[in-house]
């Protein structure tokens, strides 16, 4: 039997994960879950898990899932999609099965019904940020994601990293994300199709998966590319395996988040935790992540002269990025790790078991 897979009556939390493409959740589960480990009895469930994972299968939790853990009245289900979450209420309430819900919620929009109905019958609601809580029908304890800083750290020679890849120039800047209008990344090629003549130092990456629905806007920004004679200098490496990351987070020396609106955006954190600058739109969680002027920009969305101006100040003054980028780290190490993340969530999950009011932010 895989190592990774755990007995059920071992398990007082269960990580719900039922969609089969990797997605910001996924990335947030990788990262919560080996600091988990090492406090809770937790497992994840759901189609194609890492091997590596702490898992638990569908057949196990419905052979003996009616059973409560060793030590506990009840386990934890925590979601953090719909489907997550209306998978545990059947699971609660139509098999009468002994969990607890759990959901995280990143989003800030207004939320359908349907969403508002399923945030109501969860025991405790976690919201990412104070603005995730107040677009919830239902009071939240806010906590900020964390990011695994053993795993994002910064290059002891960030040039030296940049030239392993083989591109030209001595340093890197680069946009990671899905290919598509909501990441900006069209503002990113018009900044760089702008700012790299400007500084044949540089040449940048893009990085991210290119869904079916937007093959059409990927398309059109090579030809962008290609009509400035950039193609050598700005490289479309399409989505990586996600062990891969963090090495190309210590190659480059700036990172740009350029998104029109997000829900959270973890790739401040990952990139800060990795010693880049950070210019971000003011988006999501970015104002709380990213000190302005001190970590990194943050820019108005949606506006590519708002990304030239920061971007050529740190492109022409590397000793500034190299500062940024320290700063950055320390930010990090400060108020973002990934430990602080789980033992809040760990707090959550103590006072659903002790049957006390999970304490609101």
């Amino acid at each position: 039997m895989d190592a990774a897979l755990k007995e059920l009556q071992e398990v007082d939390v269960i990580v719900a994960n039922l969609k089969r493409r990797h997605t910001g959740v996924t990335s947030t589960i990788a990262a919560l879950l080996p600091e988990q480990t090492k406090r809770l009895k937790i497992a994840a469930l759901g189609p194609k898990l890492p091997p590596h994972w702490p898992r638990i299968t569908w057949r196990d939790l419905l052979r003996h899932g009616f059973n409560p853990p060793r030590e506990k009245n009840f386990r934890i289900w925590h979601a953090r999609r719909n489907l997550d979450a209306l998978t545990g209420i059947i699971l609660r309430s139509l098999a009468d099965m002994p969990i607890k819900l759990v959901l995280t919620s990143a989003a800030q929009r207004r939320h359908s019904r349907w969403t508002r109905w399923l945030m109501r019958q969860m025991d405790a609601v976690v919201a990412t940020s104070p603005e995730t809580a107040s677009y919830l029908p239902v009071p939240a304890k806010i906590i900020f994601h964390g990011v695994d800083t053993s795993r994002y750290f910064p290059a002891e020679d960030r040039r030296g990293e940049w030239r392993t890849t083989g591109f030209p120039g001595s340093f890197g800047i680069g946009v990671f994300g899905r290919v598509r209008p909501q990441k900006g990344t069209d503002l990113f090629i018009e900044a760089m199709c702008r700012l790299l003549p400007k500084f044949p130092e540089f040449a940048a990456v893009v990085i991210g998966a290119v869904t079916a629905d937007q093959h059409r806007f990927d398309t059109r920004l090579k030809s962008i590319v290609a009509a400035a004679g950039l193609e050598d200098r700005i490289r479309f490496l399409g989505e990586r395996p996600a062990d891969e990351i963090p090495t190309w987070f210590r190659r480059v020396s700036i990172v740009v988040s350029p998104q029109r609106w997000e829900g959270f955006g973890l790739v401040p954190l990952e990139a800060m935790a990795s010693g880049c600058a950070v210019v971000a739109t003011r988006v999501g969680a970015a104002h709380h992540l990213i000190v302005d002027e001190h970590t990194g920009y943050l820019v108005p969305p949606g506006n590519v002269d708002s990304l030239v101006s920061p971007l050529a100040v740190l492109m022409g003054d590397p000793q500034l990025t190299l500062s940024m980028g320290q700063h950055g780290r320390a930010h990090v190490l400060d108020r973002f790790s990934i430990e602080r993340e789980a033992r809040e969530l760990e707090g959550v999950y103590q006072s659903c078991w002790n049957g006390s009011q999970v304490e609101r932010t």
